[in-house]
């Protein structure tokens, strides 16, 4: 379970964010909404441990890990899929998910269960990934997460410049994950899915939270006015 508590944070002598409190207690899957420049990247930043925070705490599993390095972090199950559908683009596929899997004893049934989960990869498995399509590359870079066998899943902005039929495809595997026991933490511009995908949500504007709720269509104009959109 994660809880941020009163964070602050930000670059230099920029603080970006103020004073933040969200939890993921009782939820599977927490949207975290935000226009650009509100500051949702650099709360995942700091959650992850790539940044630290001026002010509060980063609480997972009822202990503060403000001082605890990135890979402290995915070590006690936190795994985090960067913007930007990240990938080794001159390795194939495969090859990508062998760099985590090698590592793992069961790593063979683990690379088998990641193309379970994306049917899509298994066809391009000797492609090239600086060849593949910005979702293909975006469900890549989530199914490497998920071979560091997390319990809590990170995701920042996973349908940025995707096309509608692999957002679809991203949303029934976040569900999935949450119904699978991985709990997620997504941070995304677009309402519609992020909604959907989420039994909670934050509006983050400004570096403060606005509003937060049951997720869900039925909190799409609350989330709007929050927004000013």
């Amino acid at each position: 379970m994660l809880e941020v508590k009163n964070l602050s944070a930000g670059y230099g002598r920029t603080t970006v964010l103020h004073d933040i409190s969200i939890s993921t207690q009782n939820h599977d899957v927490v949207s975290i909404l935000g226009l650009n420049g509100a500051g949702k990247t650099t709360l995942l930043r700091a959650v992850v441990g790539l940044i630290k925070p001026t002010q509060g705490t980063v609480n997972w599993n009822g202990n503060v890990i403000n001082k605890l390095p990135p890979n402290r972090r995915v070590k006690q199950g936190m795994a985090y899929v960067p913007q930007g559908q990240q990938s080794f683009g001159q390795l194939t596929t495969l090859e990508n998910l062998k760099l985590i899997a090698d590592g793992k004893k069961n790593g063979q049934g683990l690379i088998d269960d990641a193309f379970s989960r994306f049917p899509a990869l298994v066809p391009l498995a000797s492609r090239r990934a600086g060849l593949l399509s910005g979702g293909q590359r975006q469900q890549l870079a989530i199914a490497r997460a998920l071979l560091t066998e997390p319990n809590f899943l990170i995701l920042d902005e996973p349908t940025e410049g995707i096309q509608p039929s692999v957002v679809a495809e991203i949303e029934k595997a976040i569900i999935d994950l949450a119904a699978g026991g991985i709990k997620v933490l997504l941070v995304e511009q677009h309402i519609g899915f992020a909604l959907e995908a989420s039994d909670y949500y934050y509006v983050l504007a400004s570096g403060e939270i606005k509003s937060h709720g049951v997720g869900g269509p039925a909190a799409y104009d609350t989330v709007r006015t929050a927004l000013k959109v």
